[in-house]
């Protein structure tokens, strides 16, 4: 059987033909690009306010084969074509409709492509309406295999409601599961801090996604306590990183 690396090999043409697409009208810079860790297990974790064009950002810029959540309704043809309708008409109002039947046999080429492989390519569906117990042990799984998976924190959008709407608050997922590695398997995995801004803008309309990729954290720094005090200490230290990646880049 065909590791997930050999899967994704084959597919990769038709890969990045997509996230072309995906990406199409937007340009990627990246700042502190040598920060990306190049082998071995890796948590890549971010702000995501870019739905779909946040992911494609990250995998066209790391150099090497990564690994996500998905939602699982990307999984599907009709939930997909559904996610796709109500995106641009979050964004582009009676517009969006328009364009989404405009677009039709185009995006209709674009869900058989993603439904059909993104089960090929080391995805992890994640039911967001369920616990995220299963998804952690399935992330655990891919970090003791020595792969790098990408953990953006948010909801997909910008939330003019938050504090910082381009932010939410870090969820303790990522810093719980290398903590396990650390604690129970003596595995110190490199979290590797990425902002994302110019995500937001609607598919199809021009401009740039810039990310500024941190040095890598571990979490070993933060050892010393309860659990609960370390990955809590983790978590806002991902945060304020962040946070900081993020304002750096508003400053050109």
């Amino acid at each position: 059987m065909a590791t997930f690396e050999e899967e994704l090999q084959k597919i990769q043409p038709a890969l990045q033909r997509w996230l072309s697409i995906l990406l199409l009208g937007k340009k990627i810079e990246v700042r502190g690009a040598g920060h990306f860790v190049r082998e071995g297990p890796n948590i890549i974790v971010g702000n995501h306010c870019g739905a779909f064009k946040d992911v494609a950002a990250v995998i066209r810029s790391v150099p090497r084969p990564v690994f996500f959540t998905a939602n699982k309704q990307l999984f599907t043809r009709d939930e997909f074509n559904g996610l796709i309708k109500k995106h641009l008409a979050r964004h582009l109002g009676g517009f969006g409709l328009a364009l989404n039947s405009m677009l039709r046999p185009v995006k209709g080429a674009l869900v058989r492509f993603v439904s059909t492989n993104i089960g090929k390519v080391g995805s992890i569906p994640v039911d967001l309406t369920a616990g995220r117990e299963s998804t952690r042990l399935q992330i655990r799984r891919y970090l003791e295999a020595e792969r790098a998976v990408i953990a953006l924190q948010g909801r997909g959008r910008v939330i003019p409601s938050d504090p910082h709407p381009y932010i939410s608050r870090f969820l303790r997922g990522a810093p719980a599961i290398a903590y396990s590695l650390y604690s129970e398997a003596g595995l110190s995995v490199p979290v590797t801090p990425v902002a994302i801004f110019g995500s937001h803008k609607p598919w199809l309309v021009p401009g740039r996604i810039k990310l500024n990729v941190g040095e890598p954290m571990y979490v070993g720094e933060f050892a010393g306590g309860l659990t609960g005090d370390i990955v809590e200490k983790f978590r806002r230290a991902l945060e304020v990183r962040v946070k900081a990646l993020f304002l750096d880049l508003l400053k050109d």
